[in-house]
């Protein structure tokens, strides 16, 4: 099992608002994890460290041998409180109104690989060489496309692209998408839109299945969302659970 996560501001903007995070507990779980952060005067930076930073304390100290019905249920009573906390400092930090983020997390264990979603960030595993995506974005296109009001196509150029209709923060009250993924995977992506506006599944998969360390695949897959352009921040979390190599 080897991993390796980056973040990066990218070419356009001039700071980061994202936070990711992969963390090992002592029951030898694994949780990764990226929020998107947005609002003014950099609060969409604090919105997604407080996500981050809270999601690593809990896993570490809180997180052992669970089940996977009692991991599902630590999953949303973790989105509650990170939305809380990120309402709570709305409160006593008028600067900050309108803060809020989007959090896509992964947990694997040697019982089983759970997704939790909201907003617009990516969750991703290969299976059989191939990239799969777990996660629905909740984007008005994405909704539109559902509805078969939108070709996916017309979606990806679509002037309101990025308007979430979920986020932590937005509400009182937040739904988290779960995921309960395949154990018979090789590797897990997670990643901020600034990767995914920037480059097609086919072109992140043939970085993931092509040569190098994890390290060296997360910072190729950065570079080449900045030589598109780069126009958001971008963040990476990666994880293969085998050697280069080694037989699945």
């Amino acid at each position: 099992m080897r991993y390796f996560y980056l973040t990066d501001p990218g070419k356009v903007r001039d700071h980061n608002e994202d936070s990711v995070i992969i963390v090992k507990n002592s029951s030898g779980n694994h949780l990764l994890a990226i929020a998107d952060g947005m609002g003014g005067h950099s609060a969409g930076e604090v919105a997604s460290s407080i996500a981050i930073g809270y999601l690593g304390r809990h896993f570490k100290e809180s997180f052992q041998n669970l089940s996977k019905i009692d991991a599902v249920n630590w999953i949303r009573d973790s989105v509650d409180e990170i939305n809380s906390l990120i309402f709570q400092h709305e409160k006593t930090h008028p600067e900050s109104k309108g803060m809020g983020t989007t959090l896509v997390m992964a947990i694997l264990t040697d019982e089983y690989l759970l997704f939790g979603n909201v907003g617009d960030s990516s969750g991703f595993v290969v299976k059989d060489d191939k990239l799969h995506k777990v996660t629905y974005d909740h984007t008005l296109v994405n909704l539109l496309v559902s509805a078969g009001e939108l070709t996916k196509e017309e979606a990806s150029v679509h002037p309101k692209k990025n308007v979430l209709m979920k986020a932590l923060g937005a509400a009182s009250e937040v739904d988290v998408d779960i995921f309960d993924c395949d154990m018979d995977i090789s590797q897990i992506l997670l990643s901020s839109d600034g990767l995914t506006n920037m480059l097609e599944q086919e072109h992140i998969c043939k970085v993931l299945l092509g040569p190098g360390s994890p390290e060296e695949k997360v910072v190729k897959l950065i570079q080449k969302a900045n030589n598109r352009g780069g126009t958001d921040n971008i963040s990476v979390a990666y994880l293969t659970r085998f050697e280069e190599g080694e037989s699945e």
